[in-house]
């Protein structure tokens, strides 16, 4: 793909976060902490209002997005900060932009926003622009 700045792409990467997903994820990944999966842990311990997604849930739905745009091979780099909480109910999208075409390589902003338009994730991407 020849990638050039302002290049966008967006993309819905879950709908309605439910406990299920938190879940599973907790499995495949071996992060068992009772946050993301015992309410009365999350609320006792932490004073949080529920049990919320993994951040690394939100990283690994979002770099999904990338590699659907850009194919699995062209991704050279990847990384991000987790800027919001996900709880369950919440609806992620990726929004990804170029910023930068350089020497065969884009440059992309990534942010993945919640259904109310707020940053859960935001980091930069390194991909091969063809």
């Amino acid at each position: 793909m020849a990638l050039k700045v302002g290049d966008k792409h967006e993309q819905v990467v879950i709908e309605n976060v439910n406990r299920t997903h938190i879940v599973k994820y907790a499995g495949a990944s071996g992060d068992f902490n009772p946050l993301h999966h015992d309410e009365g842990a999350a609320q006792k311990m932490a004073g949080y209002p529920s049990v919320f997604a993994h951040g690394m849930l939100s990283m690994g739905l979002t770099g999904r997005a990338l590699t659907d745009w850009l194919g699995v091979t062209a991704l050279k780099k990847y990384g991000v900060r987790f800027t919001k909480q996900v709880w369950p109910g919440d609806t992620l999208t990726a929004q990804l932009e170029v910023t930068k075409v350089e020497d065969g390589l884009a440059t992309i902003k990534v942010a993945t926003v919640n259904q109310n338009g707020e940053s859960v994730v935001e980091g930069e991407a390194v991909a091969v622009t063809s």
